[in-house]
């Protein structure tokens, strides 16, 4: 009998490889917003979601350690998980720039906590910050979902470096 191996041996890729590794898996696209101190908001896209739970309904999504976000959606109580829709790429674009003010000339709604929900998603989810796990370079974050709905429309996809939509034909 072999005795188990308790760690990981060192990869035999480069990050390169990996990154393109993982393109192959089709993701959902996100954006997640909270507020700043100051009561302006927060938001940025993520495609690192997925369910945890139903019972109690759990969700995750995860942040870079050296994200400058970091200390914001790690200290708020409260964030909001926008799933936008098939025709939403420039929201996600957008979210993901360095640009002062991500939310100028979009329309939202506010939550119950006072966060925005992006107008036009297929789903959105405001989300208790219950839990924070550091692994790796990021942090993984659960969120206790306290409120959701949905939408008929399809999704946003990011799949192989590009964004699709989930409707057929595309």
């Amino acid at each position: 009998m072999s005795t188990p191996i308790l760690q990981a041996v060192p990869p035999e890729f480069d990050s390169r490889h990996f990154r393109q590794a993982l393109s192959q898996f089709a993701t959902g696209v996100t954006v997640i917003t909270t507020c700043l101190p100051d009561g302006s908001f927060l938001g940025l896209t993520a495609s690192s979601f997925n369910s945890v739970s139903l019972d109690p309904p759990l969700v995750l999504w995860s942040l870079a350690q050296g994200a400058s976000s970091l200390p914001v959606f790690t200290g708020n109580s409260h964030y909001v998980i926008n799933i936008l829709a098939g025709d939403q790429a420039a929201l996600a674009e957008r979210f993901a720039m360095r640009i002062e003010n991500r939310f100028e000339g979009v329309d939202f709604v506010l939550s119950h906590t006072g966060l925005p929900i992006l107008k036009g998603v297929a789903a959105w989810f405001e989300c208790h910050n219950r839990s924070r796990y550091p692994e790796g370079d990021h942090v993984i974050f659960v969120g206790e979902v306290e409120r959701c709905d949905v939408s008929p429309r399809p999704a946003l996809v990011f799949h192989g470096g590009r964004f699709v939509s989930t409707q057929l034909g595309n």
